[in-house]
């Protein structure tokens, strides 16, 4: 709460006070010492009394039900510590586990069917594999990756760019409950801050810092994905990418990562080969049919129901039952028009 006293600041004064209440015992000649301390932030810091503002802080976060989880606490995600700027302190609803392995997954807030359909298989895989889920919980992409990691049982975590009370958007106030009852939501920013639009930036650095990877899904090339991806190689983290359609806008960036070296994504191994050499990708078996195994085939791409019916050879009503049963077990979805698509 000091002016001028942002996360590299604090990183520098911790590594040499240790503690922040040396930090306000120091003299302004000491602090001085320390890269980046000037006369003006030396001063802020030995003039500081706003200790009421502190704990009225704490406790607006303790009436929202949130937890703060400082650097020194060992919830606190290491990851996250080895970035150049990591929050010193983090406002949490849920649980944090802070050796958990972690994969980013975000792209474009105007996600296709076909971007939110395979973002919500890749999710729903990383956490049948014990990954958690970190996006960002924005419209779009970011919404289907929790999604699918929470459709697995998994865990995800949302970083937001508000306060941890200020659920943004609003339309995903259920998702923000079950993400804090599976996972967790975090913020850095004070209580009350609203989802401005520079606060987007930092808070990307912690979806990579927070991962040791970071897939993007659908981007255009003036996306904030992309702020994400560069914090990712700044970070030394992996950057993976989803090929999209070559006459989209919305691919563009994802299409360009691939071409700028980011690696390839068509299925969830690719991911995990990554970390674990030749993964073994845990999938529920799926025990088709005849008939369901003939048509699971033809759903790679949407396909409408008389279109299925006509490749298959098979009458409307076989393909009706088979498609139904299959439906049920969350092999495929039905999109409007009696349309259905296969889960990747």
């Amino acid at each position: 709460m000091v002016p001028g006293v942002g996360p590299v600041l604090f990183k520098r004064l911790a590594a040499k006070f240790e503690t922040p209440n040396k930090v306000f015992k120091a003299s302004a000649s000491s602090l001085m010492e320390v890269e980046g301390i000037g006369e003006r932030v030396a001063s802020e810091i030995c003039s500081f009394r706003n200790w009421k503002g502190a704990e009225d802080e704490i406790g607006k976060a303790e009436s929202c039900g949130a937890d703060i989880v400082t650097m020194e606490d060992k919830e606190y995600p290491r990851n996250l510590l080895n970035i150049y700027d990591p929050p010193p302190y983090l406002y949490v609803r849920g649980r944090l586990d802070g050796d958990e392995r972690t994969i980013a997954v975000v792209g474009s807030r105007f996600a296709s069917t076909y971007g939110k359909m395979v973002t919500e298989g890749l999710s729903r895989d990383l956490a049948r594999n014990r990954y958690t889920v970190i996006s960002g919980m924005a419209r779009g992409i970011d919404t289907a990756a929790h999604k699918g990691a929470l459709s697995a049982g998994g865990r995800t975590i949302a970083v937001l760019g508000s306060g941890i009370d200020v659920i943004y958007p609003p339309e995903n106030k259920g998702l923000y409950e079950e993400i804090a009852e599976a996972g967790a939501v975090i913020s850095e920013l004070p209580m009350g801050t609203g989802p401005l639009s520079e606060n987007f930036p930092a808070r990307n650095r912690i979806i990579s810092g927070i991962s040791m990877g970071v897939v993007i899904v659908e981007a255009s090339l003036k996306s904030g994905s992309l702020i994400t991806a560069t914090c990712a190689a700044e970070q030394g983290r992996e950057v993976f990418a989803v090929p999209g359609n070559i006459n989209s806008k919305g691919s563009k960036g994802a299409n360009k990562l691939i071409k700028d070296g980011a690696k390839l994504v068509e299925d969830v191994g690719d991911i995990l080969e990554e970390f674990v050499p030749l993964a073994k990708v845990s999938e529920k078996p799926l025990n088709l049919t005849k008939e369901e195994a003939v048509l699971i085939e033809f759903l790679t791409e949407p396909a409408q129901i008389d279109n299925i019916a006509e490749l298959s050879r098979m009458d409307v009503r076989s393909v009706s039952a088979a498609l139904l049963n299959m439906e049920l077990s969350g092999l495929i979805r039905q999109l409007p028009g009696m349309v259905f698509v296969r889960n990747i």
